[in-house]
This record gives structure tokens, sequence and C-alpha cells, in this order.
């Protein structure tokens, strides 16, 4: 069945990896795509195996940590397939550093890739979206953001796209337009590359595709807000940071009231270590 029939979606990163898989699942449900690589040689090459094989497709090759090609990217959706009704923000970089030893450059990158590329394509999609009544952005997060060692810059970024996920959620339901996140687990080049991170080739990026797909679809209908965890073979839901009970009051608190209360009271809804709930 093909889900996404008459939609025109933006993915980003998708030259090679997750972003290739979703754009390829997108167009076999027939949607018209727009795939973006900051690399524009793997995006024209990912669109002309999306052509070859009876689906629409476009490139294109600008970096979305600049505002205005991340402006541009929207309108080319638009002016190529007549409209915009999804957006998959995909691209992103890593890299592993103790704390003491990050670097500052790539600090940079990983922010301005992965939090402002996010914020500035997912703007620019809400405004053309309020405008025609509705529309889906999807947001690869990552469980990272819990907390993962070694990643500090990426984990920060990843906890980023999780709080605009919540954040544009709420402001563009009235619009009619969902926004959900989804924090894959998959066998990448990105994981190819961290020796840290267990061997798992058989968690292909195709596997996590459908799930992008369903997003993007009319099946959602309804959902929004919510950051799905998955990897293939395992699909669950990752809490949003949010108060946890007991919520204690006094009129005053001194440090020794604080030490009693974190304690005593507030011991039980104490969080364990990351590496502790990783998976």
């Amino acid at each position: 069945m093909s889900h996404l029939s008459g939609k025109a979606v933006v993915i980003t990163g998708a030259g090679q990896g997750l972003g290739r898989a979703f754009a390829h699942h997108a167009a076999s449900h027939g949607a018209a795509v727009v795939v973006n690589d900051v690399d524009g040689d793997l995006a024209r090459e990912v669109a002309g195996e999306i052509r070859s094989l009876g689906g629409r497709a476009v490139a294109n090759g600008h970096s979305v940590a600049e505002a205005g090609s991340a402006a541009g990217l929207i309108d080319q959706c638009v002016t190529e397939f007549g409209t915009l009704d999804g957006l998959v923000n995909n691209a992103g970089v890593n890299y592993r550093a103790e704390p003491w030893a990050d670097d500052p450059v790539k600090m940079r990158e990983v922010v301005e890739v992965n939090v402002l590329g996010t914020l500035f394509c997912g703007t620019a999609a809400a405004g053309v979206m309020c405008e025609r009544g509705g529309g889906v952005i999807v947001n690869v997060g990552s469980g990272s953001m819990i907390g993962q060692r070694r990643a500090a810059a990426y984990s920060a970024s990843k906890g980023a796209v999780a709080s605009m996920t919540a954040s544009w959620a709420v402001d563009l339901a009235g619009h009619g337009i969902r926004v959900n996140a989804v924090a894959p687990v998959a066998w990448t080049r990105m994981a190819r590359n961290d020796p840290s991170v267990v061997q798992t080739p058989e968690h292909t990026p195709e596997r996590v595709a459908p799930l992008v797909t369903y997003l993007l679809s009319d099946l959602s209908a309804g959902v929004t807000g919510q950051i799905l965890r998955f990897r293939g073979d395992i699909l669950c839901v990752l809490r949003q940071t949010a108060i946890k009970d007991p919520v204690l009051e006094r009129d005053a608190w001194t440090v020794e009231d604080i030490a009693d209360a974190v304690g005593g009271e507030l011991r039980e809804a104490l969080e364990p270590p990351p590496a502790a709930r990783w998976k």
C-alpha cells in the first residue's frame, strides 16, 4: 500500500545511511522526495536511484546549518512539487572524546548541524505548513539524549532535538501540524566509526525506515510530541523530561533542609546514573 501517495517530503542528510533508507522507503510509498545532503554527489545519486525505480525525487546539496540554505531547501520542495507535506530532520554529525579533550571546533560543528540545522529547517517548514494548514515534522534524535559516555556534545545536541520536538508539537498542533522524533538504533557509517558501539550489522537502516514512513503518513494522525525508540525489532516510547513526584513545598529552605529532602522524601525519585539505564 502506498501510504504517502500525493505527498511531498524533504529528507535531510539523505545521501547515505538512515537518511538514504528513509528517502527510498518514502518514495516507494508514493512520496515525492527532496533528497538533501551536504555531499551533493551523494544526494544526486540517491535521487537518481529513486527516479530509476519510478519515483519522483530531486537533489539538494546545501548545508542545513546555514539558515538561508535551510529555507531554500524548503522552498525547493514547494517549487518542484507544489507543496510540502513532511520534513525529516535527519542530518547530523557525531564524534567521541573524553570531557577534558573535547575539541571546540568539533563541538561547534555538532551544535550547528544537529541543533541549528534542525531548528532552521523546522522553522522554515513550519511557516509553509501553517499556510497550507497541515504537515508533519519528524526529528531524528538519539537515545544519547539521556547521557552517553564520551559524547557530551552529541548528547547535548540530541537533548535539544527532544526539547524542540516537544515545543513545536505544542505550538503547531492548532495548525494541524504533527511533530515527533525517532531515536533509531542502526548500523550506519557513524556507528561503524565508533569503536564503543556494539557490533550489530543486522540492524540496518532499512529496518528503521518504516517508522519514519508511518510518522509521515496519515496512519499516525493524532500522534504528536512523541519520541519513539526503534531498532527494527524493538519499539518503545522514550519519556520526555518532566517533573517527578513528590513535589515538596516549604516557606523557606535551608541547606540542611535540602539535604534532608534529597536524602529522604526525594530519594526514591532520584535517577540512576546514565550508564545504568543505557540501552
